[in-house]
């Protein structure tokens, strides 16, 4: 989700660049830099990279080579010509210096406002958004881009995890026979140690060993989610967060496959397949 785009627009005298800088985030966040003159307009911006990305923190700064909106001033030149009647008809009744320029700016009205047509600004802050929005393409492109290269590495990750998910459904301790093998001899121990115990108790006993024992369910929920995770990656799109959720489930059903193993090969393999699910999920961070 990182990248960098930039647009320029223009019109008249007036001239403005967007530059968009995109980093990785686990939710979207927009932030905007706009000239004060213009801050009216954040909005609308952040309307449109809302609707346009879901992940990712995005600064959108447009950049102005002079102020653009502020209000102009011109020289009012009907007082100008009565103030200069005035100060010679003055000259010839009083002896006094010429006035100086600074208090003649002073006086009311020689320098009058002039605030920029609404209509004119509401034009130019549309032309400003069309750009916003080429540079928003330009961004695309770049996160597109570097989607694609992430792609390749997650479904490398993807098989690698489904390689240790297989290699510890195939590990002697998660086999039906070595299961039957290893509780009967907890069983034997347990009678050893009580041998007046009843029946229905060692039932209950037996249930318990052969629940933490069996692993076979996790390993069945691992392969269902790294199904659904090559469909995601397939179905493209904005799949980061199902991806991340994805990722907590395999990190869960890997966390209790090492928890029950009894054995040096299936704890091996389920050490493997959190090593890689750890992998995986920093990368699909990087993803929207």
């Amino acid at each position: 989700m990182t990248g960098f785009a930039s647009a320029a627009g223009r019109d008249g005298d007036a001239a403005w660049t967007w530059e968009l800088k995109s980093v990785n985030g686990r939710s979207l966040d927009v932030r905007c830099r706009l000239p004060p003159t213009l801050e009216g307009m954040e909005p609308a911006v952040r309307g449109r990279l809302q609707d346009r990305f879901k992940r990712g923190s995005i600064t959108a700064a447009l950049v102005l080579p002079k102020p653009m909106g502020a209000v102009r001033l011109r020289l009012n030149a009907a007082v100008v010509d009565q103030l200069e009647d005035i100060i010679e008809a003055l000259a010839v009744r009083v002896k006094a210096d010429t006035p100086r320029l600074d208090g003649l700016l002073g006086i009311k009205g020689v320098v009058e406002a002039i605030e920029e047509d609404q209509t004119d600004r509401a034009k130019r802050e549309e032309q400003i958004l069309a750009t916003l929005t080429e540079a928003i393409d330009a961004l695309a492109l770049t996160r597109a881009q570097e989607g694609e290269r992430l792609g390749n590495v997650l479904t490398g990750q993807i098989d690698e995890a489904a390689a240790a998910a297989a290699r510890a459904g195939a590990a002697a301790a998660a086999q039906p026979e070595a299961i039957r093998n290893r509780l009967a001899a907890q069983i034997a121990v347990l009678l050893d140690a009580v041998p007046a115990l009843p029946p229905d108790r060692l039932a209950q006993e037996a249930a318990v060993l052969a629940t933490r024992s069996d692993v076979r369910e996790e390993i069945d929920r691992l392969q269902a989610h790294l199904s659904a995770a090559r469909d995601l990656m397939r179905e493209g799109g904005a799949v980061g967060r199902r991806l991340d959720f994805l990722c907590q489930e395999l990190n869960r059903e890997a966390n209790t496959i090492c928890s029950k193993s009894t054995d040096i090969e299936l704890t091996r393999a389920g050490l493997d397949l959190k090593a890689v699910v750890d992998q995986l999920r920093e990368q699909v961070q990087n993803i929207e």
